[in-house]
């Protein structure tokens, strides 16, 4: 996987993660989810404190994207959901950008400063959501869904984080 790491900081030292730490606390179930949290941290951390490294336990996360991998990849490096300074919000969604991609929304802020991001078009598909989403699938639709989120996994950590999350 990834070689490259998130830096935070607690009580001053550092801590690094790599994508393959954020899985493994994670699981087996979203990894496209992991890294979307990995990328949007990627995008996000360097911009929140003017490039120092930011306090894990000071960064809050507010997103209409409700996918437990993000989620708790957010959680292993923040410790936002734990702490309460991580929110779902349905009203940051962007219906305008349609079906797909208008859940695709963070929102993280450290004293003071906050860096809005949306997903670019393109990386998310729409059978992705569609099978995603259809409560009855056959077996073959399940086996696609998972082939799914690995592909999208790996075409995530194939880009630079600025070429899958816009700030906006």
């Amino acid at each position: 996987m990834s070689t490259t790491t998130l830096t935070v900081l607690e009580n001053g030292k550092p801590l690094l993660f790599s994508f393959d730490d954020l899985m493994s606390y994670h699981g087996f179930g979203f990894p496209g989810g992991v890294a979307h949290g990995f990328k949007v941290m990627q995008r996000a951390l360097p911009l929140l404190a003017d490039g120092e490294v930011p306090e894990r336990r000071e960064i809050a996360i507010c997103t209409a994207f409700k996918g437990p991998g993000a989620r708790d990849a957010f959680e292993m490096v923040t410790r936002s959901l734990t702490e309460g300074r991580y929110k779902v919000d349905a009203d940051l969604a962007q219906p305008e950008r349609g079906t797909t991609l208008q859940a695709y929304v963070f929102i993280l802020s450290y004293r003071g400063t906050e860096i809005r991001l949306r997903i670019r078009d393109g990386i998310v598909r729409d059978e992705f959501i569609a099978l995603g989403r259809r409560p009855d699938r056959t077996p073959e639709e399940d086996e696609r869904h998972e082939w799914l989120k690995l592909n999208m996994r790996d075409r995530l950590l194939a880009l630079p984080a600025d070429q899958a999350y816009d700030l906006f």
